[in-house]
């Protein structure tokens, strides 16, 4: 054997034995296998809630009368729509239109009203409150009521929990086209209400351009009495605010007065208990005496020096 043998011998065995040290570290490690990510992703689904098994056009209710009445409601709607501006804004005369200092965008004179407006709290979410709607008494009023529970849902996710609301339903044209309320022609809200004593929360959505600003709200308090008396409440729109998602933005600017959608009332003022709020009727006016166009401060990115 020559010496180059002998020299590589040692080190030929060093090598296969950390080889061999090598498979028997390896050997039993499993490689991590990845679930692979489905094509179609659902909905998200929150804790408890079961899953729904019926397909989309299950839920739809099939109905040949019922497709008979939409589409006489629709050509109705139309023939509103066209014949309205033929007379004048909104379907009114062009002066008593100019004239017009006053105006009741909703009152509550009949079952048929109540249909105009949503019910939510936070019992959609795991939570415990309750929020009724009925008419008062002589059917002439609104009367809404409930129960305050500020205990969260336990689904693990949930911290706060405690809220009520009534709002109401987008106005639509012909056809389930969106449509608007235009009050750029008044500057107040007034209400007449009868509460209990607890201070609610008046919220405006308007027309969006974007898609995230689809939760932008303007708000702002009512605060009751309550006792038997009621109480007439007028509101400037100068007074609103903008938030998002409950948080108060840092940019300001005033309400849409020409796109509102809807209007909506929302308790939670973390006091549990039963709740009351009786409304006679929404409506907007003209103050004269008002002469603000917007309370809070506005900025502005590039100043005039």
């Amino acid at each position: 054997m020559s010496l180059t043998n002998i020299t590589r011998l040692p080190s030929a065995r060093l090598l296969s034995s950390i080889l061999q040290r090598q498979q028997l570290l390896l050997s039993p490690v499993t490689p991590l296998t990845v679930p692979a990510r489905a094509v179609i992703q659902g909905e998200y689904r929150r804790p408890g809630k079961p899953k729904e098994d019926k397909f989309p056009w299950q839920k739809i209710n099939f109905d040949f009368s019922k497709g008979l009445e939409g589409i006489k409601k629709h050509f109705n709607l139309l023939t509103k729509q066209i014949s309205d501006p033929l007379v004048g804004p909104e379907g009114k005369p062009i002066l008593e239109h100019m004239l017009e200092q006053n105006r009741v965008i909703w009152e509550f004179r009949g079952p048929e009203c109540l249909k105009q407006w949503t019910l939510s709290s936070d019992h959609e979410i795991g939570g415990q409150s309750e929020v009724y709607l009925k008419l008062g008494k002589n059917n002439n009023t609104c009367f809404l009521y409930g129960t305050l529970n500020c205990a969260p849902p336990r689904d693990g996710e949930t911290r706060y929990s405690g809220y009520c609301t009534m709002r109401s339903q987008q106005p639509l044209a012909a056809f389930d086209r969106k449509k608007h309320h235009d009050w750029s022609s008044f500057n107040t809200l007034h209400l007449r209400v009868r509460g209990d004593g607890r201070p609610w929360m008046i919220t405006l959505a308007t027309e969006t351009y974007f898609s995230h600003q689809k939760d932008d709200v303007y708000c702002y308090f009512l605060y009751t009495r309550g006792g038997p008396y009621w109480q007439d409440v007028k509101i400037p729109f100068s007074k609103f605010f903008l938030t998002h998602r409950g948080r108060i933005q840092d940019d300001q600017h005033p309400v849409w007065l020409d796109k509102v959608n809807t209007i909506g009332f929302t308790l939670g003022d973390k006091t549990e208990g039963p709740f009351q709020l009786e409304i006679d009727f929404i409506g907007v006016c003209k103050d004269y005496a008002h002469t603000e166009d917007f309370a809070y401060e506005l900025y502005k990115r590039n100043p005039e020096v």
